[in-house]
């Protein structure tokens, strides 16, 4: 992606995502070889989550065959409370599990979470951090990064091949992140090496021309205004009962 204000964002091709971890490294030997009169960079990445998107498609997938037969078989007001009930259930559900997605270009970091969507450019990026979850902090605020959600229990199983490893390594060349004799293998949890990536990207890219300004926070009324709309005609249905 050329780094400009009249790129489209976000820069992924429709179709084309990958899951957390590295799309492309600086170090892969099938990458082009950078020239000397140019700063590294990254390529543009995508971080979801398979099991989030997974686990959506089949809640929606149980909670349309469930509403729909109300609707089409039921008495009353069933049919009502079946469709307030859709109204209200689906927008929540692809908000929370299908939405959620990290873009990491050369000149900003695009976060789209449940209920909004914040742009940061990479010069307001403070830090990023993977505890119990995954943030962002920029602006004196602080940002949760839903689509890179923090595992303890791949946390742990990291923690003890990278003991494991090092262990077996009697010259000590096996580090925390990497292991002497599979360069290309990351040994640390998905979630720990997506916030490094990006780290790695907020440093090296903090300090081009596109990447300053403040961030952005928009507010997802594509979903907001439906789940409201279900809400206040479910809460109707519910009360006149």
């Amino acid at each position: 992606m050329r780094a400009g204000a009249s790129d489209p964002w976000p820069p992924p091709t429709p179709g084309v995502w990958c899951t957390i971890g590295r799309m492309t490294s600086p170090d892969d030997d099938s990458a082009p070889a950078a020239s000397s009169s140019v700063p590294e960079t990254f390529s543009d990445r995508v971080y979801r989550s398979p099991s989030g998107i997974g686990g959506g498609v089949l809640l929606l997938a149980l909670s349309g065959w469930l509403g729909i037969d109300a609707m089409i078989r039921g008495e009353g007001r069933t049919p009502w409370l079946a469709l307030a009930g859709l109204l209200f259930a689906v927008p929540v559900v692809i908000a929370f599990t299908v939405r959620p997605a990290v873009y990491a270009g050369q000149d900003r970091l695009l976060v789209r979470n449940p209920f909004r969507t914040v742009t940061l450019p990479w010069a307001s990026v403070e830090g990023l951090r993977a505890g119990y979850t995954s943030e962002v902090l920029a602006g004196g605020a602080t940002y949760q990064l839903w689509a890179i959600p923090v595992s303890l229990r791949q946390r742990k199983r990291a923690a003890r091949q990278q003991a494991r490893a090092a262990s077996e390594d009697p010259f000590s060349r096996t580090s925390a992140h990497v292991s002497a004799n599979k360069a290309g293998e990351d040994r640390r949890a998905p979630s720990d090496a997506a916030i490094g990536d990006l780290r790695e990207m907020a440093e090296l890219n903090a300090q081009r021309e596109g990447a300053q300004g403040a961030p952005e926070v928009r507010w997802a009324f594509e979903v907001i205004a439906p789940t409201l709309a279900g809400a206040v005609l479910l809460i109707i249905m519910l009360a006149i009962g």
